[in-house]
């Protein structure tokens, strides 16, 4: 995790990538446990015998499951010092640009691409997100994320 002092020292990264998190496993359980959530029961997602034949060879994550994993990275990935809230303000751009397969292993590269002083204390943050696959070159997802936070020195 990266932590850093004020708004200021965050925003001195623009346009660089500021960090990279962890691997996550992807498991079949997570899968079902987001389609029982969402009632997205799609065959290619929860049928493992359908989906052994299918055009995969395995079941894959739903696209908004891989999504859904940006808040857990943004977590993990940095924190400023003094911030007493923290909250996600929505997407501009979003592309599934590869399937996830079950038990894949993902992580999420996030570049600064901007930020912007609010009242009250506050920095919005947009941020370049791409969740890629271990073991594969193209990425399964891009995002620009927008954050918001409030409390932090400026």
């Amino acid at each position: 995790m990266k932590t850093f002092q004020s708004y200021a020292e965050l925003t001195a990264l623009k346009g660089q990538e500021v960090t990279v998190t962890a691997w996550r496993e992807i498991t079949q359980e997570q899968i079902n446990l987001f389609a029982e959530a969402t009632g997205d029961h799609q065959w290619i997602h929860v049928d493992t015998e359908r989906a052994a034949k299918g055009p995969f060879g395995t079941t894959v994550a739903h696209g908004f499951f891989t999504l859904s994993l940006l808040a857990g990275f943004m977590e993990e990935a940095c924190r400023i010092d003094g911030v007493v809230m923290g909250l996600n303000y929505g997407l501009n751009k979003v592309r599934f640009t590869s399937p996830v397969p079950v038990n894949s292993r993902l992580r999420a590269r996030l570049t600064l691409a901007n930020t912007e002083p609010l009242d009250n204390q506050g920095l919005q943050i947009t941020w370049l997100v791409t969740v890629e696959r271990e073991g594969q070159d193209k990425p399964v997802c891009v995002a620009e994320s927008l954050t918001r936070v409030y409390g932090g020195k400026a």
